[in-house]
């Protein structure tokens, strides 16, 4: 990046997102110090976490929107026996696509799903490709996809956003107002915490907290490791 552009970037940050510009360097470390020792001691063990194939990522990433994780792993091991590789998923006949994926809901899933598989195969010869711009254009891939296929496949510093972590970003750095009219400012956030080289594990470690110890109801605060630099505790004691 030419420090003309860099400059010009920082200037946006400034003006269109000062929630994060005003946050101390010193918050930002011991976040990241935290959450990535937080991680390394408490993450789950889960099952597309032990491989770095695009493909399985991805069969992951779409089983997991709005689905429980523990209903997700039974059917992932299910559904990769059956369909072990993209080509495999792309001669299938999109219904009994459908048919191996139940009974996790959101059937339209699938679909996109084979979708994928066939856009790969057309466009890529069969491999998933690794940059946003490309990833993006594909039918069924929105910016958290992305983000995570980059991530967790390819070992990218790409940011991500779901719904756990938005509420740990909210609810540390911002506290106030309503997070899903701040999406934004978060992505920025999101992407401006990762440090450098360590982002799987950070995007895991944001995931694994929001739903573990930041959760939605119940948070657990008196043990939280980021108590001290939550801006939602301070604003309730």
């Amino acid at each position: 990046m030419t420090s003309q552009k860099k400059l010009k970037k920082e200037a946006k940050v400034k003006t269109v997102y000062p929630e994060i510009q005003n946050i101390p360097l010193s918050k930002k470390r011991k976040f990241q110090k935290r959450l990535l020792k937080w991680y390394s001691e408490s993450g789950r063990d889960l099952p597309w976490r032990r491989t770095e194939d695009p493909y399985k990522v991805l069969v992951s990433e779409m089983m997991l929107q709005q689905t429980q994780v523990d209903r997700v792993i039974p059917k992932f091991h299910e559904f990769l026996q059956k369909y072990p590789t993209i080509q495999e998923l792309a001669k299938a006949h999109p219904d009994d696509v459908r048919k191996t994926w139940y009974p996790l809901g959101y059937n339209i899933r699938p679909y996109r799903l084979h979708g994928i598989a066939c856009e790969t195969m057309e466009r890529y010869g069969g491999n998933i490709p690794s940059e946003e711009n490309e990833l993006l254009s594909m039918k069924g891939i929105g910016r958290y996809t992305a983000g995570a296929i980059q991530s967790f496949a390819f070992q990218k510093d790409a940011a991500i956003l779901d719904t756990n972590v938005i509420r740990v970003l909210h609810r540390i750095f911002i506290g106030k107002g309503d997070p899903q009219k701040q999406k934004p400012t978060l992505w920025m956030l999101s992407e401006k915490l990762i440090p450098k080289g360590k982002g799987y594990d950070f995007n895991q470690g944001l995931m694994d907290f929001g739903a573990m110890v930041c959760t939605a109801r119940k948070p657990f605060c008196l043990l939280c490791p980021m108590r001290d630099i939550c801006h939602t505790v301070s604003f309730h004691e």
